[in-house]
């Protein structure tokens, strides 16, 4: 396949596009709704993968609850919880950029089909282990490791098959659509789910998610194939370096992944949610709290037109960024249930901003050869923070209290951000325009002279 994706050449140079939809985009039919919904229209591929991933994140979202529900019933520990994050994180910071060195070496798709049926083999596994009379614990951490390490493995791919699927003028539109699945699963599953385990216990929550990924292997397997290019490295310790090497030579780059670990390290309390519950005395309430953020999240993305107009990416991440540590402080201090939520859903709204803007500055910028091995970088970036977080927030109310724990993280999480500012000057100062010059130019060049870096 040719490296242009706009080539003759190129399989999917059309990115599968309707020719009476593309009329209707350029007619101005759809010019004028809030949200761009051009991605949908003009490519089947990225249908298929859009409202299948929706449906099978949906079950996905409800074990994302039960299982630290289910651990905390197990061991009355929030730093027990907390450790979740640990056993997620080791298998992520190692396989991500594995994974990422395979996605820009093999078909993304065949890395799509192997890894949704990994995570359904895990599922089935949590399933059996919550029928037990005694669930054992150490299941719960194997499968939130196995998950994590098949999400490190799948990720890169499913981000570079995103960019030869969709015109890179639209990317933006994409990153906020991609938004609106996540957050709308992000609400819905977790509301649910919290119902269910409630209600049900763990055994219903986990069968439904295991139904769920009948969706998602349909969409992984109807798609069309996407090789990787002729001249493409084989995955190797090199083709690895040069990723990382390549993303620690821009500042814009690099401040995405530092200002993103920065907010979600001080200033995730997902691993309190169970004890800050318990204590606004909201247990049966719980699914809401994981809710709240994704709610926040997409009031941002259902209003996301004005995104597309903004060309000052990375100062937009830092602000939102510090916003966030703003937020989460307020919901440290909150002594009801409704405030804490509203102020979880503030915290959410501007983690959507950072992210629809840091999603762009990827997708835009980063040359298709090397977009596998970056997104195992970003993958690393935006998990290490709630991974580590989470352990970070566990420990820090166990030696101090709850309240603590998240004042002091939103606190931290906003003199970080204005740290790394001073210090990326490259990064406040990006602007997407350039951007998209800089990555046309570093592929012309390539395909002049393959061997360069």
């Amino acid at each position: 396949m040719s490296e242009n994706p706009h080539s003759s050449e190129s399989p999917d140079a059309n990115y599968g596009i309707d020719e009476e939809a593309d009329r209707a985009v350029k007619g101005g039919i759809l010019g004028n709704l809030t949200i761009d919904l051009t991605p949908l229209k003009i490519s089947r591929d990225y249908r298929l993968l859009f409202f299948g991933q929706m449906i099978s994140a949906f079950g996905s979202m409800m074990s994302f609850v039960a299982i630290p529900v289910q651990m905390y019933q197990l061991t009355e520990s929030s730093l027990m919880v907390g450790l979740l994050g640990i056993a997620e994180f080791v298998p992520v910071a190692t396989l991500a950029f594995v994974g990422g060195a395979l996605a820009d070496a093999v078909d993304r798709r065949k890395m799509l089909r192997l890894t949704e049926i990994g995570q359904t083999l895990v599922t089935a596994l949590l399933l059996f282990n919550a029928l037990l009379p005694t669930p054992k614990i150490w299941i719960l951490f194997l499968c939130a490791a196995l998950h994590a390490g098949l999400a490190a493995l799948q990720r890169p791919s499913f981000e570079a098959l995103i960019q030869k699927i969709t015109p890179p003028e639209l990317l933006t539109s994409v990153a906020a659509l991609n938004a609106v699945r996540w957050t709308t699963t992000a609400i819905a599953g977790p509301a649910v789910g919290g119902i269910l385990i409630g209600t049900f216990g763990a055994v219903a929550t986990y069968a439904i998610d295991l139904v769920t990924f009948i969706a998602s292997l349909a969409a992984v397997w109807l798609i069309s194939a996407v090789p990787a290019p002729e001249n493409a490295e084989r995955p190797s310790l090199k083709t690895i370096v040069e990723g990382i090497r390549y993303a620690f030579s821009r500042q814009e780059l690099l401040g995405t992944y530092l200002i993103d670990i920065n907010a979600m390290f001080f200033g995730m309390p997902i691993a309190l949610f169970p004890a800050i519950a318990a204590k606004l005395n909201a247990t049966a309430s719980i699914g809401l709290f994981y809710s709240a953020v994704p709610a926040g999240a997409l009031i941002v993305t259902l209003t996301s037109g004005w995104t597309r107009r903004v060309n000052r990416h990375g100062l937009m991440v830092a602000i939102a960024a510090a916003l966030w540590g703003a937020a989460i402080i307020g919901f440290g201090l909150a002594e009801n249930l409704w405030l804490a939520l509203f102020f979880l859903a503030l915290a959410g709204a501007f983690d959507m901003v950072s992210g629809i803007f840091r999603s762009t500055i990827w997708n835009q910028t980063i040359p298709n050869r090397l977009r596998g091995r970056l997104a195992g970088i970003e993958m690393i970036s935006y998990l290490t923070g709630p991974h580590l977080g989470n352990v970070e927030a566990g420990l820090a109310a166990s030696l101090f209290s709850v309240r603590t724990s998240v004042v002091s993280g939103g606190v931290l999480c906003v003199l970080g951000t204005v740290v790394l500012s001073v210090l990326l000057p490259k990064f406040i100062a990006y602007d997407g325009r350039e951007g998209l010059k800089r990555k046309e130019l570093e592929e012309a060049q390539h395909a002049e002279n393959p061997v360069s870096i």
